[in-house]
C-alpha cells in the first residue's frame, strides 16, 4: 500500500504560497500542503489524506473515465447520472425507458448488469518509476526509435505490475514526460446498475443547461461492485457476491454553507495549464472551431436518421449526449479564449520565463537549443493532428472502426505480445470485446450509414493540407456507401465477434465489404501512426527539459508546481463560494428545489416529476431543509480545480464525510483546462441533501438509504 514517496527535488520547497482553490495535487504531495488544508479549515491530517491505504482515500474509485466513491461496505458505488448512462441506455428499450422513467432495484436480485464497458477501479498502489523508463535512452535515438523504446520499457513495466490478473496496471507520464509513476489497480468487472432517477431529475435542464448557472440537476447514480465467492474480480455472474470493500465514505447531511472548506477527490481527464502561446493559438483558431463544427454536423445527421423511431433514438441517446457533453465543452473554451485573450497571458508569461532562462545558471542540464527545437517539434505536432482530424472525420463509421480494430489485432497478434502495440496485447482483449459488443445497444445500420456518407461529404471540403497522402484516392465514391452496409456482416455481433483470433491470410481473402476496406486503408493508418511515433519521441525528449526549467522557474517564484490532470488519482480543496460571471451580476453558491418549480415547463428539458413538484409544493422537506435557505438546496459551487473525468468526484466536508458529487463546471470556468482564474472559476456539485431528499420523499429508495450511514442533523 501506498504510505509515502520521496519527493523529488525539482518539486521540493515549491508550495508554500499555493492557492487552496488551484491545484490538481497527486495525493502524496498533500504533507507539503497542510498549512494550506489546516488555514481553510480541513481538519484531516495531510499525511492521512496521502496514504491510500486509509480512509477516505481508500474509498475512492475510478470508473474509467469518470470517478466514484464507495458508501457502503457492500460494494454500492456512488457517482453521477451521466457517468451511469451507458449502463441506463443499455438496459432502456422503447417499452422498458429507464432514461426516461428511471430505476431502482429493492432487492440485489433485481440489479441490473452494466455491461462490459461499466468497470470499478481501485488504486492500490502507486510507485516512482522515472529511472526504469528514461535511464540509459541513447541520445542518438530518432524519435519515432526513442518513442518505441519506451513504450517497451512501460510494456514491461506493466506485465511486471499484471502478474495477478486481478489487476490493472499502468505507467503514465507526469509534468509531459518528466517523471513516471506505475499505478495498480483492482479491476472489478462485474458491475450493476442499482438506482438512477428518472432523466427528469438526473439530466434536469438537459443541454441547455449544461455548463451553465444556476443548475438543480439531480446528476447521481448508485452501481454496485460484485466479485466471486472467494473475493477477487471475476467474470459477470449470477453467483457473484458484493464485494467487501475496505472502506466507505459516511454521507453527512448535515450540510455546507458559504466559504466552508471542500476536499474534492477522483480522477481528472486532461488540463493543458503549461501549453506554449502558440499551442493556444492553434487550439483557438484552427483545432476547437473545426471540432465543434464536425460534431454539430454529426448531431443534425444523428437527428435526422433517427427522427419518428423511438427504438433508434434510444439506441443513440448515450453516443448524442456524449457528443454534445464535448461539444459544450468546447464551444465554451472557445467563447472563453474570447471573453479573456489567455494566448495574450500566456505570451507574458513565455516572455518572463524565457529571460529568466536565459540568464547564466539558468540552463543546467538541457540542450543550449532547447527553445528552438521546442518550437519546431510543437509546430509538427499541430501540423499532424489537423491531418489526424481529418481522418477521423472521413472515418465515422462504426462499422469501418470495428474493421479496423480486428485487422489491426489480426497483425499484431502474429507477433510476441510484448511486441505487439498498446491496446492490441492479451491484457486489452477483453476491452476491445466490450468495444466490439457495446454496439449492440449503440448501433443501427442505416444511422451509422448516414454518419459515414456525411462525413465523407465533410472531409473532402477540408483544405488540402489537411488530407493525408495516399488517403483521397482510397475512400469509397458517395454512390458507393450503400453497398458497404449491404455486402458486410459486422453488423452482426458474433460476426464481429468472430473476426478476433483470425490471421491476417483470413482478412485478405475476405469478401465483406468492411473487413476489404480496412485492409484496403491500412497502410495511410500505419503512416500517420509513424509519424505519430516520431514527433511524440521528439516532444519526449524536448519537452520533459522544458518542464524541468519551467519548475525550477516557478520554484524561484515560490511558486505551486502539480502535474497536469492525466486521469490519474487527484485531490484538490477549496471552499463553497459565489463568483461575479461580469460587473454588477454575482451567482450562487446555492441553488434550491424551488427553482425546479420555477423552471418546470412539462416539456424536455424543463420537465420535472409530478412526484418532485407535489413535495416542493407541500414543502416536505423534513430534515433535509438548510437552517438558512429554509428549503432543500440541490447544487452548489466551490472553488475545487476540477475538470473532465471529476465527473462523480467525492465532494467531502473538512472530516471525509460525503456532502456532494462533482458534475460540472460553470460555462466562465471551461477555459480553466488552460489557465486557471480563482476569481471565475467554480466547479458545479449535486448537495447530498437533495439526493438523499429525492431518494426519500420522490423514489423511496428506503433500501439504499438504509444500507448507507448517513450523519443527519442534530434535532
Amino acid at each position: 500500500m501506498l504510505k509515502s514517496i520521496a519527493l523529488p527535488v525539482a518539486l521540493l520547497g515549491v508550495f508554500a504560497t499555493a492557492n487552496a482553490d488551484e491545484g490538481q495535487w497527486q495525493p502524496y504531495q498533500l504533507p507539503q500542503l497542510s498549512s494550506e488544508l489546516k488555514r481553510i479549515g480541513i481538519t484531516i491530517p495531510a499525511e492521512k489524506l496521502a496514504d491510500l491505504s486509509k480512509h477516505p482515500m481508500s474509498a475512492i474509485v475510478s470508473l474509467g473515465g469518470c470517478s466514484a466513491s464507495f458508501v457502503s461496505g457492500d460494494g454500492l458505488v456512488v457517482t453521477n447520472h451521466h457517468c451511469a448512462y451507458g449502463a441506463i441506455q443499455r438496459n432502456s428499450t422503447a417499452d422498458k425507458n429507464y432514461i426516461v422513467n428511471g430505476f431502482l432495484a429493492k432487492t440485489r436480485d433485481a440489479e441490473l448488469p452494466g455491461g462490459p464497458n461499466t468497470l470499478v477501479y481501485v488504486t492500490e498502489k502507486v510507485e516512482n518509476v522515472t529511472d526504469r523508463v528514461l535511464k540509459g535512452l541513447s541520445p542518438t535515438l530518432s524519435g519515432r526509435e526513442r518513442n518505441e523504446e519506451v513504450q517497451n520499457r512501460i510494456k514491461a513495466l506493466t506485465a511486471e505490475c499484471e502478474t495477478d490478473k486481478a489487476y490493472r496496471c499502468s505507467v503514465p507520464s507526469f509534468h509531459r514526460g518528466l517523471e513516471y509513476y506505475r499505478i495498480r489497480q483492482l479491476m472489478i468487472r462485474d458491475v450493476r446498475l442499482v438506482y438512477a432517477p428518472s432523466d427528469m431529475i438526473g439530466n434536469f435542464g438537459g443541454e441547455v443547461d449544461n455548463f451553465e448557472w444556476p443548475r438543480q440537476t439531480g446528476d447521481y447514480s448508485f452501481l454496485r461492485a460484485y466479485v466471486g465467492k472467494d473475493g477477487r474480480p471475476a467474470d459477470p455472474s449470477p453467483d457473484n457476491v458484493p464485494y467487501k470493500s475496505k472502506d466507505f465514505l459516511v454521507v453527512s447531511a448535515e450540510g455546507l454553507k458559504n466559504g466552508d472548506p471542500i476536499l474534492l477527490a477522483g480522477y481528472p481527464g486532461r488540463t493543458s495549464r503549461y501549453k506554449l502561446p502558440s499551442e493556444i493559438r492553434f487550439a483557438r483558431d484552427a483545432n476547437f472551431p473545426v471540432r465543434v463544427a464536425e460534431m454539430q454536423a454529426d448531431l443534425a445527421v444523428i437527428a435526422a436518421a433517427t427522427k419518428g423511431n423511438a427504438a433508434h433514438d434510444v439506441r443513440y441517446a448515450s453516443v448524442v449526449k456524449g457528443i454534445n457533453n464535448v461539444l459544450k465543452k468546447t464551444q465554451g473554451l472557445l467563447d472563453g479564449f474570447a471573453r479573456k485573450d489567455i494566448a495574450a497571458i500566456k505570451d507574458v508569461q513565455d516572455a518572463e520565463f524565457r529571460a529568466w532562462f536565459n540568464k547564466p545558471g539558468n540552463q543546467k542540464d538541457v540542450s543550449p537549443t532547447l527553445l528552438a527545437d521546442l518550437d519546431a517539434a510543437i509546430a509538427a505536432d499541430m501540423a499532424l493532428s489537423e491531418q489526424e482530424f481529418a481522418w477521423s472525420v472521413a472515418g465515422n463509421s462504426d462499422l469501418l472502426k470495428s474493421a479496423r480494430t480486428v485487422y489491426r489485432l489480426a497483425l499484431e497478434g502474429a507477433k510476441p505480445d510484448a511486441k505487439r502495440e498498446t491496446g492490441y496485447q492479451e491484457r486489452d482483449l477483453s476491452f476491445i470485446k466490450a468495444r466490439l459488443t457495446r454496439l449492440e445497444q449503440s448501433y443501427v445500420g442505416s444511422v451509422d450509414e448516414a454518419r459515414f456518407s456525411a462525413g465523407l461529404q465533410r472531409y473532402r471540403k477540408l483544405a488540402a493540407k489537411m488530407h493525408p497522402q495516399g488517403l483521397d484516392a482510397l475512400l469509397p465514391a458517395p454512390d458507393a456507401i450503400g453497398a458497404l452496409y449491404t455486402q458486410s456482416e459486422l453488423g452482426e455481433t458474433a460476426k464481429r465477434l468472430g473476426w478476433i483470433g483470425k490471421d491476417a491470410a483470413a482478412f485478405a481473402k475476405s469478401d465483406d465489404a468492411f473487413i476489404k476496406l480496412a485492409v484496403k486503408l491500412h497502410e495511410v493508418t500505419m503512416a500517420l501512426e509513424n509519424r505519430r511515433k516520431e514527433i511524440d519521441g521528439n516532444l519526449e525528449r524536448i519537452i520533459p527539459q522544458y518542464m524541468s526549467a519551467v519548475i525550477a522557474w516557478k520554484k524561484s517564484q515560490g511558486k505551486p508546481v502539480y502535474a497536469d490532470a492525466n486521469s490519474t488519482l487527484r485531490v484538490t480543496f477549496g471552499t463553497v463560494a459565489p463568483y461575479s460571471a461580469r460587473d454588477g451580476i454575482v451567482k450562487g453558491p446555492f441553488t434550491t428545489v424551488e427553482g425546479i418549480a420555477e423552471k418546470h415547463t412539462a416539456a424536455e428539458p424543463f420537465n420535472a416529476p409530478k412526484r418532485l413538484l407535489d413535495a416542493v409544493k407541500e414543502k416536505r422537506y423534513g430534515m433535509f431543509k438548510d437552517p438558512v435557505l429554509n428549503t432543500v438546496p440541490v447544487n452548489f459551487l466551490s472553488s475545487a480545480d476540477t475538470t473532465g473525468g471529476n465527473s462523480g468526484s467525492a465532494v467531502m466536508n473538512k472530516r471525509g464525510e460525503l456532502v456532494g458529487l462533482n458534475f460540472d463546471s460553470t460555462y466562465e470556468s471551461v477555459t480553466k483546462d488552460w489557465y486557471f482564474d480563482s476569481d471565475i472559476t467554480r466547479a458545479i456539485h449535486v448537495d447530498i441533501r437533495y439526493m438523499l431528499w429525492v431518494m426519500k420523499e420522490v423514489d423511496h429508495a428506503d433500501n439504499l438509504l438504509k444500507e448507507m450511514t448517513i450523519k443527519y442533523p442534530r434535532k
